[in-house]
């Protein structure tokens, strides 16, 4: 992929040279591996994606090997705009800040969007911090999908990103979601071993691939109840890879409820949650968060009379930091 910027008019054409066949926008999200589905879609109703000097329809077939033209905002790094209303604030001191994030916000923007993001509500409450911190994402240190709800930690200096972004590289973190899924695992309990990579069909999704080019992926569960072919599941991600929890429930039978990617579109949003998450704070010690099941699911789960054996992760939030060790 080759680029060349145009200063007068602040816009840069990006030459995408199609790795397979397929449509037209399933190629250019593979191309533009931080750029949203949607935005792609937006580029192209635009007018901004060419084949052969011609604008392209999202569904229009490339074959391998052809080159797309494609034209972007060559704008300053930014972090998006801050949603309207604020974000829930679980944990907070001089290093740290840690949030319970709705569904329909990502955490930061793909190039120069502005989108409601995460990094867009943390460079609005702390603009003294973001001088410091990279400027089109601050404070991130790890993701959580869009319509995935729950824990997100920001760190506020460079230093404790660092040590953050460590902590989760290293997978010293500990983190619990909780699913509400579309089937019941054959197995009560059991670990998904099984690498995670581009799907190779369709390279705006993941899939367990097993050709090598895939990295490896480890997903535990634990099924906590079942009603009517539905199940509610913990499950704690062991590697951290894109879309990991929704793709290896998916590749076991029992996708997430209402995943429109891995599994079949509902009416809402997937039914995934960030519950609890255990992690080494910058300054020593260990920091313990939860947060509570939103409503959505929450209903679910009563309506699915599970509420009893869900009744830890239907607490009211909390954080509590250890002492580090003398």
């Amino acid at each position: 992929m080759g680029s060349a910027v145009d200063g007068q008019h602040g816009e840069r054409t990006e030459l995408v040279i199609a790795e397979f066949s397929g449509r037209a926008d399933a190629v250019l999200s593979a191309a533009f591996a931080t750029i949203s589905r949607a935005q792609i879609a937006r580029l192209i109703s635009d007018g901004r994606v060419s084949l052969d000097g011609e604008p392209v329809k999202k569904s229009a077939w490339v074959q391998a090997g052809q080159s797309l033209l494609v034209l972007l905002a060559d704008e300053a790094p930014s972090a998006g705009s801050a949603p309207a209303s604020p974000l829930p604030v679980l944990y907070e001191d001089d290093h740290v800040v840690a949030i319970d994030k709705p569904a329909g916000l990502i955490a930061h923007p793909a190039l120069a969007d502005t989108e409601d993001t995460v990094s867009g509500w943390f460079a609005a409450r702390y603009p003294e911090l973001c001088a410091d911190l990279d400027p089109a994402r601050p404070g991130i240190v790890h993701r959580l999908d869009r319509d995935t709800t729950g824990i997100m930690v920001l760190a506020k200096t460079p230093g404790d990103a660092a040590t953050l972004s460590a902590a989760f590289e290293s997978r010293t973190v500990k983190k619990t979601y909780i699913a509400i899924c579309n089937g019941v695992p054959e197995q009560e309990r059991a670990v998904i071993d099984a690498p995670v990579g581009r799907h190779p069909g369709d390279r705006g999704r993941m899939a367990v691939v097993r050709d090598g080019s895939a990295r490896e992926a480890r997903t535990a569960y634990e099924v906590l109840g079942q009603r009517d072919g539905k199940s509610l599941l913990v499950v704690h991600p062991e590697s951290g890879r894109t879309h990991q929890v929704r793709v290896h429930l998916s590749a076991i039978g029992a996708p997430v409820l209402d995943d429109p990617l891995y599994g079949t579109p509902g009416h809402g949003r997937h039914q995934l949650h960030a519950a609890l998450l255990s992690l080494p704070h910058p300054a020593g010690g260990t920091l313990n968060l939860q947060a509570t099941l939103p409503r959505d699911m929450a209903a679910r789960v009563r309506s699915m009379g599970l509420a009893p054996v869900a009744s830890e992760y239907l607490q009211p939030s909390s954080a509590a930091r250890s002492s580090a060790p003398e």
